[in-house]
């Protein structure tokens, strides 16, 4: 996760996070409110502290399951009704979840703001989780499952995070086919009855509202929920590679690679992280990035490359991404891997760290935090990784703070060219001797093979 920044005016050291008050409520929920007047639009959102971290074990995809679930039912509405209810009042809702939590959020106009928070409420405090809608989103997210193989592009992703953290990291438990088939209604239940409680809630609102009205409402419906446990994260080490290992997934109908180079990275609250942003977008972050110029500009051999960089509450990866016709799969990797060394033993200069300064600050007030709903979610973001204001108030000027040598300093850090892991998706039939080069280990995994789980190297 990134945070932005909202501008206040166009003089890029001037930008702030607008206020918000923060209450913390006898069943340990925490109450924040930001207004913004400007819109007549209103952005609530429920956080939940877990997320997948807090998914028991042989259990992956409940969290995202039971999210999905709270809007398919109440004691007094089915899954139609909310719909019709909130269409009606041109309001949204929907649920979902991400590595550290679960969230249920709504937008809606400034005006339809108490029929739309009736609607909200009901799902918050009285979700049933109907049999039939649990059996169609079980069933739903099965299909989801197997299907995402026969799209390479949608099935690196898994692979790669069960290759690369493996089962007993929460990061490297995959939902697939299998976990998913196994849960049922009670677990998830469980789950929501567990996870769902006071002392894990942030509640969040931001929009077009009188915070002497709307605050005490929302105190009133955060009180409804018992206050239950504090999800408490585990201690889980970073994973750690004796060599470097090469997984490739065996699809034989494939005409394309896809792959992605991962190595270790950083966790959200690394004190390098300012300096990595910048470096990843240079590196492989932008669309004139060094990776994507390279491989899809200079070489045509793929229609975008990029390094993605992770941060969340454990330490994640940072991982080259694209894909290539099946014939210039080694060409590809080997260019991908050139480009890393030049970023290792030549470095950024001074204009390209200019050039990548300007478009992160270019960039963050519309892509983060122009609307309520975006600053909402960067609110929560602070909270779930327990950051003070100063993390987005600051991040200019921190920005700005970064020599030249501190951003080389930090790319040879990070971005090593040791025991690297890679993860094909495509033809072995057709490349597994030519890539057979980039590790001392080497599994060649069928892509028909239940799950997305790796074979033991």
């Amino acid at each position: 996760m990134v945070l932005g920044l909202l501008m206040t005016c166009p003089v890029f050291g001037q930008a702030k996070l607008p206020p918000y008050t923060k209450q913390a409520l006898g069943n340990g929920a925490t109450l924040i409110l930001l207004r913004k007047p400007d819109v007549p639009l209103i952005s609530v959102r429920a956080m939940f502290r877990g997320g997948a971290e807090a998914e028991p074990e042989g259990q992956a995809g409940i969290a995202g399951l039971t999210a999905e679930l709270i809007r398919r039912g109440t004691a007094q509405r089915t899954a139609d009704q909310i719909s019709l209810e909130m269409d009606s009042l041109g309001a949204t809702v929907g649920g979902g979840s991400d590595r550290q939590a679960s969230y249920l959020y709504t937008e809606f106009m400034a005006r339809t703001q108490a029929p739309a928070l009736q609607v909200f409420a009901d799902l918050l405090v009285n979700a049933s989780f109907p049999e039939g809608e649990v059996k169609k989103a079980l069933a739903q997210a099965v299909d989801a499952a197997k299907s995402a193989k026969d799209n390479p592009g949608m099935a690196i992703g898994r692979y790669f995070n069960a290759f690369y953290y493996g089962a007993a990291h929460p990061y490297g438990r995959v939902a697939d086919e299998e976990t998913l088939g196994r849960l049922n209604r009670e677990q998830i239940v469980g789950f929501h009855k567990k996870m769902y409680v006071g002392r894990n809630l942030m509640l969040i609102a931001a929009g077009d509202f009188d915070p002497a009205k709307l605050g005490p409402q929302l105190a009133a419906l955060a009180g409804q929920l018992p206050a239950g446990g504090a999800f408490q994260p585990g201690k889980v080490a970073a994973p750690g590679f004796e060599t470097a290992r090469l997984l490739l997934v065996d699809k034989p109908d494939a005409t394309q690679t896809y792959f992605r180079i991962g190595m270790p990275g950083i966790a959200r609250t690394n004190p390098d992280r300012v300096a990595l942003m910048i470096v990843n977008t240079l590196f492989g972050g932008r669309f004139t990035s060094m990776l994507n110029d390279e491989l899809r500009v200079n070489a045509g051999l793929t229609y975008g490359a990029n390094c993605m960089l992770e941060q969340d509450r454990l330490t994640g990866a940072i991982s080259i991404n694209t894909y290539t016709r099946t014939e210039t799969t080694e060409k590809a990797m080997d260019m991908a891997l050139a480009v890393l060394k030049r970023l290792r033993e030549k470095g950024l200069d001074a204009e390209q760290l200019a050039s990548a300064k300007a478009y992160i600050k270019g960039g963050y007030p519309t892509q983060r935090l122009e609307t309520a709903d975006q600053l909402a979610g960067l609110i929560g973001e602070l909270e779930i990784f327990d950051l003070s204001k100063a993390e987005v108030d600051d991040l200019f000027a921190k920005i700005d703070s970064i020599t030249v040598a501190q951003a080389n300093a930090v790319a040879r850090k990070y971005y090593t060219e040791e025991r690297l892991q890679f993860c094909l998706v495509g033809n072995a039939g057709k490349m597994q001797d030519a890539v057979k080069k980039y590790a001392a280990k080497m599994k060649v995994h069928p892509v028909k093979s239940p799950g997305f789980a790796a074979p033991a190297f």
